[in-house]
């Protein structure tokens, strides 16, 4: 079980690491490649892997059974590592732009409140909250937690679904190989 839950984990967090890396070191600032839906479609992609791996779980180390509880343990177990690795991908994207996304996303926000009519005085007081906002980034006992949560409650309510439909032996259940005929 530990390893079905490492090896899925990591992978998710891979698959959601890397192409985030790639958008955000590639992207410019604006892009549909720094949007919220595009890295929360990636996280969604990723931790479908939850699914594949409590089924894999389910269907060839219990024997095509399993109970809620412990589907959901396992979906979140690999959600955990998934964020996990997701962390310190972007720990590492945040390192090799030299930390550029929190002053590109101050600025986005201002800009976006500029376009949307906001008063002068507005504008100033997002200005000083955002730089608040970046002091308190820079702190990785204020980063690394944030980022986590980022991730971390997608793959708990994909566990909660996986776990649901998993349950159930009669969802897709596991085929056995055919054996050739003599």
């Amino acid at each position: 079980m530990t390893r079905t839950i490492l090896s899925f984990g990591i992978l998710a967090g891979l698959i959601v690491a890397v192409p985030m890396f790639l958008l955000i070191a590639n992207a410019e600032p604006g892009s549909a490649a720094t949007s919220h839906v595009t890295g929360y479609l990636i996280m969604l992609l990723a931790l479908s892997l939850v699914f594949l791996g409590v089924k894999r779980l389910r269907d060839r180390e219990l024997g095509g059974a399993i109970r809620f509880v412990p589907a959901l343990l396992a979906g979140l177990g690999i959600s955990a590592v998934a964020g996990v690795i997701y962390v310190i991908g972007w720990e590492i994207t945040l390192a090799a732009t030299d930390f550029a996304f929190i002053d590109t996303y101050s600025t986005a926000a201002v800009e976006a409140a500029r376009a949307k009519g906001a008063t002068a005085a507005e504008v100033e007081a997002l200005i000083v909250q955002m730089q608040g906002f970046r002091e308190q980034y820079m702190n990785p006992l204020v980063r690394l937690p944030m980022t986590f949560i980022e991730i971390f409650p997608v793959g708990c309510l994909v566990s909660v679904i996986t776990a649901a439909l998993l349950r159930n032996s009669r969802f897709l259940p596991a085929t056995s190989a055919r054996q050739p005929a003599a």
